[in-house]
């Protein structure tokens, strides 16, 4: 029973106050999105999701976890923290203020502040988005005309757009304590929670389907096994790695001899994780959602009928997307030089390949081919809901963009548990042992 983990997760009183506070918190997460704005008609709301559930409207209803269905106080969610994310670290790349540049390079007082630079994006991104998101729900009539905000008026704009912009924050001061207090990054977890919670109700209404004769039971058993298939090609993709071997010369220091050793250097296939996934997502979504609550303007038709998820366009500026911040992920991430730097500096070299500047060449090389390789094989898993609603008519949400995401934060939240376990093994080994002279000597009991 020692080596169970489940157990041993009880056993360690820090990680258990850890997961405690990471359910707790998106249990408030959760009530808090089940909360409507006042003045909403949700009977209205709820016709024009269901008439568009495999349209934009209900892609975007699933990420934030029916909140927006709602048109609850959270209908914001996280996204506009997202999209400010984005921008800043693109802004950044680019190096158009070398203010920005100097103070991601200041340590973790420099990342203070551009965290400080970022909230406060935030706040314009969600007043901004939240204006145009209340202006629009304004237009929105459902059956005999009845209108989805019983009183538009200024005070209810005013109200409406404060009280969006107080969720967004509030969403995102909640995750940044569960990645503080918790175990797991907190928007990433959040996000997980919003599509968990609808897929006991996705896998209902399959069987519900099936019982009422309108999907075949051979189909159904079909679509769960792709799901189950894909799920198991979504955690390859996540823990496949390469690894390029490294090899350390000998070096003698005083008496003793160094080096000589072998390692390797491992560079996942899909780097990102599901930060491109989330990222596309977002930027896609934003002018979606503003032109599905204004239908009759003909811009937006035009738009929607352009972009509509079963369209080709829609798939291949999403994998477009995706493959961009595939790449700017790594770049930001990943600084072939350094590496390259290092390595020589403690005497490493990968084999057949020169110290310096063909070592720098060389992992680049490497880097590009995974990242494509790992973006082509998201990219795919990501189209695949929209082709199955396309060619049979399944309503299920598997797969694609929920599937990665949840796999991925999954995936995150089990290692930092395992790293939380294997850091609290070692604890009996340094508190049993003296250290004299340099070295460690275990003193019993």
């Amino acid at each position: 029973m020692e080596n169970n983990p489940f157990v041993n997760i009880f056993n360690a009183p820090e990680l258990k106050k850890r997961l405690l506070f990471l359910l707790g918190a998106l249990a408030v997460f959760r009530v808090a999105a089940a909360i409507p704005i006042p003045g909403i008609n949700t009977d209205v709301l709820r016709q024009l999701f269901a008439a568009h559930e495999n349209g934009i409207l209900g892609f975007m209803n699933i990420f934030s976890g029916g909140a927006l269905g709602k048109f609850s106080i959270l209908a914001l969610g996280i996204m506009p923290y997202i999209n400010a994310s984005i921008i800043i670290s693109l802004v950044r790349g680019a190096h158009i203020f070398p203010a920005l540049d100097r103070m991601h390079k200041e340590g973790e007082a420099g990342r203070r502040k551009e965290n400080q630079i970022t909230r406060i994006f935030t706040l314009f991104l969600a007043a901004l988005q939240g204006s145009m998101m209340t202006f629009a729900i304004t237009k929105v009539q459902g059956a005999g005309g009845v209108a989805a905000v019983v009183n538009p008026s200024v005070f209810f704009f005013i109200t409406t757009v404060l009280t969006l912009c107080a969720g967004t924050m509030f969403v995102m001061w909640l995750g940044e304590q569960i990645t503080e207090k918790g175990v797991g990054n907190g928007i990433s977890l959040i996000i997980f929670a919003g599509i968990v919670d609808r897929l006991p109700s996705a896998i209902m209404e399959v069987i519900n389907r099936v019982k009422a004769d309108e999907m075949d039971f051979f189909m159904a058993l079909v679509i769960f096994a792709a799901a189950i298939i894909i799920t198991g090609l979504v955690v390859w993709l996540e823990t496949a790695q390469r690894q390029i071997p490294v090899q350390y010369a000998k070096r003698q220091v005083g008496n003793k001899m160094y080096g000589g050793q072998t390692s390797y250097l491992p560079l996942k296939i899909d780097q990102s994780g599901v930060i491109a996934v989330i990222f596309a997502s977002s930027v896609i979504s934003l002018p979606l959602t503003i032109a599905s609550f204004n239908r009759e303007a003909p811009w937006a038709q035009r738009l929607l009928e352009f972009m509509n998820h079963n369209s080709v366009w829609y798939m291949v500026l999403f994998s477009a997307l995706i493959i961009f911040f595939c790449y700017f992920y790594n770049s930001m991430t990943i600084n072939p030089a350094d590496l390259a730097d290092n390595m020589k500096k403690w005497g490493g070299f990968i084999p057949g390949i020169r110290p310096g500047e063909p070592t720098k060449n060389y992992i680049e090389w490497v880097m590009n081919r995974l990242t494509f390789c790992g973006a082509i094989a998201v990219c795919l898993i990501s189209v695949l809901p929209d082709f199955f609603r396309a060619q049979f008519n399944v309503d299920f949400y598997f797969g694609g963009t929920a599937l990665l995401i949840v796999v991925g934060v999954a995936l995150d939240t089990v290692s930092q548990i395992q790293a939380h376990l294997l850091a609290r093994n070692y604890e009996p080994l340094l508190k049993g042992s003296r250290k004299i002279k340099g070295r460690w000597f275990n003193v019993g009991q």
